[in-house]
């Protein structure tokens, strides 16, 4: 993790300090991540946005993004709860320029996800079952389940 997080402070021209502003970690966690100290991120809204840093520094070196670019582009990231099927141009799409299912479903598990912990959301669809079990199905399949589950309810849901 290190040096990953070294390679987007030198790619994108940012300070310790900026890139955890950006990624939505405190500073000192940042600082475990990088030493090792820490080995995971637990948020899936930062690893996006670490994804997102990553896509950024590739525009940037190939000269696609211009620095001037590349700080609003932060800015965007910053705000973002991640990815979004609406607005990133960098995602799978189908012929149609329309987002894939698997795409759109991970924005589904990633929004949930990142409210709250599987746990969580299991013991909510638990409360929700008896009076709204397609509710609590929901949460269950996309908030706590597997991908292609998750992609398989999507698909048998649709008209």
């Amino acid at each position: 993790m290190g040096a990953l997080f070294r390679r987007l402070i030198d790619d994108l021209g940012l300070n310790q300090a900026r890139l955890a502003a950006v990624l939505g970690l405190s500073a000192p966690m940042l600082s475990q991540l990088m030493s090792g100290q820490r080995a995971k991120i637990g948020n899936p809204a930062v690893v996006q946005r670490v994804q997102a840093l990553q896509e950024l520094a590739v525009q940037v070196a190939d000269g696609s993004v211009s620095a001037a670019e590349a700080t609003d582009r932060m800015d965007e990231v910053k705000k973002s709860q991640g990815g979004s099927v609406l607005t990133s141009t960098a995602q799978p799409t189908t012929g149609s320029g329309a987002p894939t299912v698997r795409r759109v479903v991970r924005e589904i598990q990633s929004l949930l996800r990142s409210v709250a912990a599987a746990g969580d959301i299991i013991d909510a669809a638990d409360s929700l079952a008896p009076a709204h079990p397609e509710l609590a199905e929901f949460l269950r399949v996309y908030g706590a389940g597997r991908t292609a589950d998750a992609v398989a309810h999507y698909e048998s849901h649709q008209n």
